[in-house]
Order: C-alpha cells, then structure tokens, then sequence
C-alpha cells in the first residue's frame, strides 16, 4: 500500500513541477529507467514465487542503476556510448521480458 501511494504521490508531483532533466544526464536517465523497470519486475517475481526480499531488491534496484548508467558512461569515455546503450537496453529487456513471461505463467498458467 505504501509503494503504491508512493508512485502515485510521485506521479502527481512529476505532472505538477515539470522537473528538469539536466543535458549531461539525458543519455543516462533511459538507462537507468529501464534498469529499474528491470529490478521492479524481478520483484513482483520473486513476490509471487514467494521469495521476495526486501534487502535483496534494494541492492538489485540501485546495483542494476549503478552498473547500467556506469556501462553507458564509460562507452561515451570510450566514444561507443550508442552501441553499450543499445547493449544494455537489449539485455535488460531480454530480463524484464523473462520476469513478465514468469509472472503471465505464474498468474494465468498460461
């Protein structure tokens, strides 16, 4: 219940302030969304195969932001930020898709 009063008060303060993303975090904001989304359905899971702990999904949460935003930082440093980007958009959404098709299976039996 909280988390869900969390993304609601979070959506409404997003529509309301307008925040500003900042031009040097554009490339990594995308990233780290998706990396999150990533943990997020890790989450729900690990919720319905009953193994579902918080500590674990803090660290995975911020680990998979960290590393992700690291992995497109260094690919700019390196001047290949658009293809690591790529690379990590395709893994994330090889997993996120993983933990979706689990998550169908284990609601729908399907």
């Amino acid at each position: 219940m909280i988390a869900s009063l969390g993304l609601v008060v979070g959506i409404v303060l997003g529509l309301v302030l307008h925040p500003v993303v900042p031009i040097w975090l554009q490339p990594y904001l995308p990233i780290a969304v998706v990396a999150a989304l990533d943990a997020v359905f890790g989450a729900v899971r690990a919720t319905l195969d009953g193994v579902f702990d918080d500590k674990v999904f803090v660290i995975s949460f911020v680990s998979n932001v960290l590393v992700a935003a690291l992995i497109v930082f260094l690919g700019d440093q390196l001047g290949v930020g658009s293809q690591l980007s790529t690379g990590v958009i395709v893994v994330l959404a090889v997993r996120i898709f993983s933990n979706a098709a689990a998550i169908r299976r284990q609601l729908f039996g399907a």
